[in-house]
Formats: structure tokens, C-alpha cells, sequence
């Protein structure tokens, strides 16, 4: 069942789920299934909305890691450019299979209990669910490879949402315009006040 929520937060609740509903990310579900639902601020003033899901993952076989550690930069020649760059919302790029999306419910409460709460689903994979970093890796190795194609010369390394791009004679800003033009293709969008 879904925790308590204080007015402020229910508030702002409604809203986070409003917008995921905009943007394809959530519908509303009959299922069975409901784990809870909350916020936490975020550094720049935002809100997050969180999905409980330890209860979906006790039931879940782990994929396990595939990635066990970061990369070590030490392999960078000393004088090359580098380039770091953020994926910006890049687990609601992964779309959940049609069979497992009901699992992965919540229901949003009306305030002071006006009407009955709504219930929604996640089409998208989730924030949260044990496998998501797991199937992100693939994913964006899978993304990445046709550029790391395109680019031999550079070094390009990846862990979880931020890639590390370093090349003797780099130019950053055409790499940067390559890159974003390739993700974008592939529904990947970069975080522009996260590049470095």
C-alpha cells in the first residue's frame, strides 16, 4: 500500500506523475501489483519521484553486474582532451516488455482522500528495479558502439549515464555535435549542463 504522504509532497506528487504521464512514461493500470511511490528534493530545487520496488525485486532474478567497478582513466595519455558528458533520463529510454510492465504499479492518493487513489503503470524501465543499471549498461554499450565505429582514435568509456570521450587531437565541440546528433537518433539526450 502507499505510504502517508503530506500535503506538500502529495502535491507535489501529483504533479511528477501528471508529467510522466505526458511524456509516455507511466498509463493508468488495473494491476494487482502496487509498491509505493515518493519524492526527494533534488540539488537544483527539483523534485524526484521514487518507486519503492524492493518488494518487485525480492522476486526477481538478478541479472547480476556487468560492470564491477568504474574504468580507470590512468590509461589517458596525460595530454589528451577530454570530454564528459551525462545521459539526462536515459532508464525511460528502455522500454519495459509488455508482460512485465504490470508488476511495476503504483497508486497515487487524492487529497484527503477525496476520491480513489489512481493507479498507474511504468512503460518505461523503472528507477529502482534491481536490473535497471544492468540493462542500461547494454543498452548504452549498444547505443555507443556504432560511434565508437565512427571514431577508432578515441577512447570512449562508459559507466552507468556518463561517458568519458578522450582523443589525442580532439576537437570537443565537434565530437560534442557528432555525438548528440547519434544519441539523439537512438533517443538518448544529453544533459548539456553536465558536459564537461
Amino acid at each position: 500500500d502507499q505510504w502517508p504522504l503530506k500535503q506538500e509532497r502529495l502535491q507535489i506528487v501529483h504533479h511528477l506523475v501528471e508529467e510522466q504521464l505526458q511524456v509516455g512514461h507511466i498509463v493508468p493500470s488495473q494491476s494487482a501489483w502496487n509498491t509505493p511511490i515518493f519524492v526527494i528534493p533534488k540539488k537544483n530545487n527539483k523534485w524526484r519521484l521514487l518507486h519503492d520496488l524492493r518488494a518487485v525485486n525480492a522476486v526477481m532474478e538478478s541479472m547480476g553486474s556487468l560492470q564491477p567497478g568504474l574504468p580507470s582513466p590512468s590509461v589517458i595519455p596525460e595530454y589528451w582532451s577530454i570530454l564528459i558528458i551525462d545521459l539526462k533520463d536515459w532508464f525511460f529510454t528502455i522500454p519495459l516488455h509488455e508482460d512485465d510492465r504490470e508488476k511495476f504499479a503504483f497508486s497515487v492518493p487524492s487529497t484527503n482522500k477525496a476520491e480513489p487513489a489512481k493507479r498507474y503503470h511504468w512503460v518505461v524501465l523503472p528507477q529502482g528495479m534491481k536490473n535497471s543499471p544492468t540493462m542500461c549498461q547494454i543498452f548504452i554499450a549498444w547505443e555507443l558502439e556504432p560511434i565508437r565505429k565512427r571514431f577508432p582514435q578515441l577512447i570512449i568509456y562508459h559507466y552507468m549515464d556518463d561517458i568519458l570521450i578522450a582523443g589525442k587531437d580532439m576537437q570537443p565541440e565537434i565530437i560534442l555535435n557528432h555525438l548528440h546528433g547519434e544519441l539523439t537518433k537512438r533517443g538518448l539526450r544529453i544533459a548539456p549542463e553536465k558536459v564537461q
